[in-house]
């Protein structure tokens, strides 16, 4: 069965293969990973007429285009912690010795309180730190600003503010690329997200992904 992708071809924040192929020109990395929470592992709801993929994986076929021998492990795993995710997968992750890693974890720290946010920003130096130390072309990510389209949720603006200030911080302190989708146009429409409020659709994920090859792109053409 073809999937209907009418309304992501005609997406102005999405991008086209050409596109990406164009942005990515030159790209050198050949082992891709990913680590994270939910967000990492690709979780969301379809969305018609966009591709049932998360960005990861769009990321990844992007990549691939450029190099067709590219190695791509993704450790995201769905509940986890700052900590968690440093501690089940920053191993494995540096084992597999990527010359470029994703990582996206935080998220779920702000629903758990007593919320440590100090202790959250100690884990991404860690996690960010040690995958830069290694050689990795780090890429990490802001969340989505979910309030300006479901107003309600305005109790999560300052912890969602507050932990997307860390990224930003521990991300310059160690030259990591960012993906401040906070200040995204799109965030304020109801269609990036999954009806639990937790999670993108799949027209968040295509979002995100060509958000990803977009920050890599200017990576390569500064």
């Amino acid at each position: 069965m073809i999937q209907d992708l009418s309304a992501e071809k005609t997406d102005a924040f999405c991008l086209s293969d050409d596109e990406a192929d164009r942005l990515l020109a030159g790209a050198p990395w050949k082992r891709f990973a990913v680590l994270g929470d939910s967000l990492a592992e690709g979780l969301g709801e379809e969305t018609p007429g966009y591709r049932t993929l998360p960005w990861a994986d769009r990321t990844r076929e992007a990549l691939a285009r450029r190099q067709p021998d590219l190695a791509y492990l993704n450790l995201g795993l769905r509940d986890l912690l700052a900590a968690e995710v440093r501690e089940q997968q920053l191993d494995e992750a540096l084992k597999f010795g990527p010359d470029l890693a994703a990582v996206v974890c935080g998220g779920n720290d702000l629903l758990r309180p007593p919320v440590d946010l100090d202790a959250v920003e100690g884990e991404l130096d860690t996690l960010i730190g040690r995958l830069r130390a290694s050689g990795a072309t780090v890429v990490t990510y802001c969340l989505m600003n979910i309030i300006s389209a479901y107003p309600e949720l305005e109790a999560l603006s300052e912890g969602m503010q507050d932990l997307n200030a860390r990224v930003r911080r521990v991300s310059a302190e160690h030259g990591a690329l960012v993906v401040d989708m906070w200040g995204h146009p799109a965030c304020a429409e109801k269609t990036m997200y999954s009806s639990d409020l937790l999670h993108s659709s799949m027209r968040g994920h295509g979002l995100l992904a060509a958000e990803t090859v977009r920050r890599l792109g200017r990576h390569l053409s500064p």
